[in-house]
């Protein structure tokens, strides 16, 4: 059993909540059982795994399933775990492994940006939501939070996995949408979001928190989509209004193809 937070592979994890550690080492960490089992239904290769005694008989199997696979699953006292860990409820159970090698598209047919979105939940969801309505890829604008930020990981609940996603600069966005309707989700918007054709080859921006759309992505867009609201409400947080347009035109998607 490791007892002390001086061992390598403990200061290994601690590190990886640094984000250029994980871009230098190509790793990051997962929390919890459900997590690392969604890990293994997508194939992905741990390198190794921290538990407590306390990981319950789920994780226990988990456990012992990965031992026989040849991972390396180290017990480690509930204080070494409250270390490693980024929760203020230690699940038990944690595993390092690599970062997705998921391929950009040539030519997305729905893709996402986010732009300056800094708060680590709204992204997290954001990305459980893309990968729930059939978004091709995400691409993260300058200023947005790093989609390996443990609780981005957490929140988005597996979307790592099957969700292609990039850092990009602005030219660099401009470059790989080249072709594509893009429009901008804002509260200020002139057209409702139920009437643009998102069967088209298309982006949708959204905003950061604070400031809303940064001026390259103003520049950028075609159009400025709104969601309308009742009982004098402005607008509404940027996961939840992101939810709401990529699941129309996951409909509208589905209704011109429903085999798709």
């Amino acid at each position: 059993m490791i007892t002390s937070t001086s061992n390598d592979r403990v200061k290994y994890v601690h590190a990886l909540s640094r984000r250029k550690t994980r871009q230098e080492e190509g790793r990051f960490v997962v929390e919890g059982v459900r997590l690392t089992e969604e890990a293994l239904r997508a194939h992905a290769q741990l390198d190794f795994l921290l538990y407590t005694a306390e990981v319950g008989e789920r994780g226990q199997k988990l456990v012992e399933g990965l031992h026989a696979r040849g991972v390396a699953c180290l017990e480690v006292t509930p204080g070494v775990m409250r270390f490693c860990s980024e929760t203020e409820t230690p699940p038990g159970l944690l595993a390092v492994l690599p970062i997705p090698a998921l391929p950009q598209l040539r030519r997305p047919t729905l893709c996402l940006v986010a732009d300056a979105l800094r708060d680590p939940g709204n992204l997290g969801t954001l990305l459980r939501t893309a990968a729930a309505a059939g978004v091709d890829e995400v691409v993260l604008g300058p200023g947005s939070v790093d989609a390996f930020n443990p609780k981005v990981v957490r929140g988005a609940m597996g979307a790592h996995f099957y969700l292609p996603m990039a850092t990009m600069t602005w030219p660099g966005i401009a470059a790989h949408l080249a072709g594509l309707a893009i429009y901008l989700a804002d509260a200020r918007g002139s057209m409702p979001y139920t009437q643009v054709d998102w069967t088209q080859p298309c982006a949708l921006v959204v905003g950061g928190e604070a400031e809303g759309a940064s001026p390259e992505a103003d520049r950028l867009v075609n159009g400025r989509v709104s969601i309308p609201m009742q009982r004098g409400i402005e607008s509404l947080n940027a996961a939840v209004a992101a939810a709401v347009i990529l699941f129309e035109a996951q409909r509208q998607r589905l209704a011109r193809n429903p085999s798709a």
